[in-house]
């Protein structure tokens, strides 16, 4: 099997975790009802996961790093199907949570140690690449994955979703034990070490980036399927192609954000992603019962959203270039701090205020990032000048 079809395989493994985690956006209204509880609870579920997430796969990740990686992602996935299974099978919204906290510690095992792993088997000068085909599985679930998800739960139950999820974990892990060779496991970084990174300023800045923009996008998108149907009144019929809309637009604005990175560097594609996201933001409030204005503005959200994601993943890289590994691995765990932030703000403002407050929300968010972005420009520009000083 050549290697490139083997990273192709850690791809659709990062797709189903990916479903896993996105799913219930697409799906909270259901969820909520199911439980007999409010979208502000049911939107708790991705606020757990994340958070979850976030903290449990660096420690997991340090502790786990001289393990073969083969062995790895084989224990994590066998996690990620177990917790998918009680997620199908256990009644209530109480062990439906246990079910999602099993679930995060898997997800991050195997989002982590298949994009190891695919650097590792890749041929030589092809390792950026491999590792970019691996996230673009992760981020096809938002194109496929949830609008998928969505049309399951309305022909199976929503339920039916992760019963789904496991059977073809269960596959993925029989493929993989023959797919992937045995790899040798890592030179552990201590934990401390890596988060020493954190007391720096310029990192700190560039990491609060991530938080605001992903935290402010993670407001209105945790409860956009309530939003377009009791808000928009879009109608269910429609509601997943305006969510498949979004996932193809996700994918776009990658591209074209990478693309535009190239060309006219970091700060002019993140200050044109950020100020055009929240314009889009502010105008899903605005063309609420226009079917037509509705899907065009979430064309455009979707894109400006994610045209941000592989710029900023750059941006940090660029940031402690000697420490541009740590520095990912730091991103991956704010990213999901950034959506369980959202998600539980989310959450609270439709409790306090209303449901047609989200999108207001997410644009604040937005725009403490770009704030954050111009404050971390200067320190650069005020560096750079330093620099020149000293040299003469």
């Amino acid at each position: 099997m050549s290697s490139s079809l083997k990273v192709y395989i850690l791809a659709i493994v990062s797709f189903l975790v990916g479903t896993s985690e996105y799913i219930l956006s697409g799906i909270l209204d259901k969820v909520a009802g199911s439980f007999d509880v409010s979208l502000a609870a049911a939107g708790q579920l991705i606020t757990i996961f994340s958070l979850v997430y976030a903290i449990f796969t660096p420690i997991l990740m340090a502790v786990t790093a001289s393990m073969d990686r083969r062995k790895l992602i084989i224990i994590g996935l066998g996690i990620f199907v177990f917790s998918n299974i009680l997620a199908f099978t256990l009644p209530g919204y109480g062990l439906f949570v246990v079910a999602r906290i099993i679930m995060a510690i898997g997800a991050g095992i195997v989002v982590v140690t298949a994009l190891n792993i695919a650097a590792k088997i890749a041929p030589a000068g092809k390792q950026a690449s491999a590792i970019a085909t691996v996230v673009m599985g992760f981020t096809a679930s938002l194109i496929v994955g949830v609008p998928l998800g969505r049309i399951t739960a309305d022909t199976l139950g929503w339920k039916s979703v992760f019963g789904g999820i496991a059977l073809l974990g269960i596959i993925a892990m029989i493929i993989l034990s023959f797919a992937i060779p045995r790899i040798k496991g890592d030179t552990p970084i201590p934990l401390r070490q890596q988060l020493s990174l954190l007391k720096k300023p310029k990192v700190a800045l560039g990491l609060s980036i991530t938080f605001f923009w992903l935290g402010g996008y993670s407001i209105a998108y945790t409860y956009l399927s309530p939003y377009l149907l009791e808000v928009s009144e879009l109608g269910d019929k429609y509601l997943s192609g305006a969510l498949l809309i979004f996932g193809i637009a996700s994918m776009i604005g990658s591209k074209i954000g990478g693309f535009s990175t190239d060309r006219w560097g970091v700060h002019r594609t993140l200050s044109v992603g950020l100020a055009l996201h929240i314009v889009m933001l502010i105008l899903l409030s605005v063309v609420t019962h226009t079917l037509l204005g509705v899907m065009i503005v979430l064309l455009l959200w979707s894109f400006s959203a994610w045209s941000s994601g592989p710029t900023q993943q750059y941006h940090l890289t660029t940031i402690e270039p000697e420490a541009s590994g740590v520095m990912l691995g730091l991103n991956q765990s704010m990213m999901q701090l950034a959506m369980a932030a959202g998600a539980g703000v989310g959450g609270i403002a439709i409790e306090t205020i209303s449901l047609t407050s989200i999108p207001w929300m997410g644009a604040v968010g937005i725009a403490i990032a770009i704030f954050a972005l111009v404050i971390l420009n200067k320190m650069n520009t005020v560096t750079k000048v330093n620099s020149s000083i000293n040299y003469k």
